[in-house]
């Protein structure tokens, strides 16, 4: 099942569905890539959005994929000094991997990401936890190609993303206008049947995660967003658009197609060091293949 969020909640909740939020847990993911300069600032700012705003018990998560910066020192500080806030250091760069990791060591109800930059607006956070908490959709995603999005990016940006969103609806036979916003959450259940299966860790899982996901009937929310572009991005948009086009034919041809399983392969994100306030430093190998008691180990 797909559905479009209006004015960003999906149908069912237009219609009054009952949200209980007491209890329900949220982790919020920042994948970092040497974001030393703005790392600090961008999470404390979510941090205070979070305490104000948010009616989830939440927690965050710094996931430091491979920076050779000063950003893991700074990711350690914080988690140091903040209760809900843990970072884990990943050696190997990669979005796709530092999510695996990040989601399969929290324990929480829904997990969720955003990029670090903060490019979409905070306020459309709830309306991205909603669908899910109120059992109306298993992916929620923001999307910066509904008519009700506010997008403000360079013309080539903006030309090859619609580009490779048709690209990827055609190949490929789903309905997501978005694949490739940095602004998603998914369900408990998600990270114990689809994850496993994701063979990316890079920029490309966030196609194959939605691609699985529509493949096994899961229900897909998108919801609009305002969303501006950082002008210091690290995306290298010609290596990033060929490595999922790469992708793209890979599941065009249908090697995936009976690999969501619950994890039947094996998949090694290694995190280095895992630091929280009250906790000391440890090494943890984790593999995205079910355990009994958490879906991956």
């Amino acid at each position: 099942m797909y559905e479009v969020g209006r004015g960003g909640h999906s149908a069912d909740v237009e219609k009054g569905a009952a949200i209980v939020v007491r209890n329900v847990t949220v982790d919020i993911v920042l994948p970092v890539l040497n974001e030393e300069p703005t790392l600090e600032r961008n999470t404390r700012t979510l941090l205070k959005t979070l305490s104000s705003q948010s009616k989830y018990d939440w927690s965050i998560t710094i996931a430091d994929n491979g920076s050779s910066d000063g950003s893991w020192d700074v990711a350690r500080r914080i988690a140091r000094s903040e209760l809900h806030v843990r970072a884990l250091r990943l050696e190997r760069p990669g979005r796709g991997g530092a999510l695996k990791a990040a989601w399969a060591s929290s324990k929480a109800d829904i997990q969720a990401y955003m990029d670090i930059d903060l490019s979409t607006e905070l306020d459309a956070l709830n309306a991205l936890l909603d669908p899910i908490a109120a059992g109306s959709a298993d992916i929620s995603i923001g999307s910066r190609l509904l008519p009700a999005s506010e997008v403000t990016r360079s013309p080539l940006r903006e030309a090859i993303s619609h580009l490779y969103n048709l690209i990827a609806r055609t190949a490929l036979h789903y309905p997501v206008r978005d694949a490739q916003c940095g602004f998603k959450a998914v369900s408990r259940s998600v990270i114990h049947t689809i994850v496993p299966a994701i063979e990316d860790n890079g920029w490309f899982f966030d196609t194959e995660l939605l691609i699985l996901a529509y493949r096994r009937g899961l229900k897909i929310n998108e919801v609009p967003v305002h969303w501006v572009e950082d002008d210091d991005s690290r995306v290298r948009i010609v290596k990033t658009a060929m490595d999922d086009l790469r992708g793209i034919w890979r599941l065009r041809r249908g090697t995936d197609r009976h690999r969501v399983s619950g994890g039947n392969r094996e998949n090694h994100i290694h995190v280095t060091e895992t630091v929280s306030r009250g906790s000391t430093a440890s090494n943890t190998e984790l593999q995205s293949s079910p355990s009994p008691e958490t879906g991956v180990t």
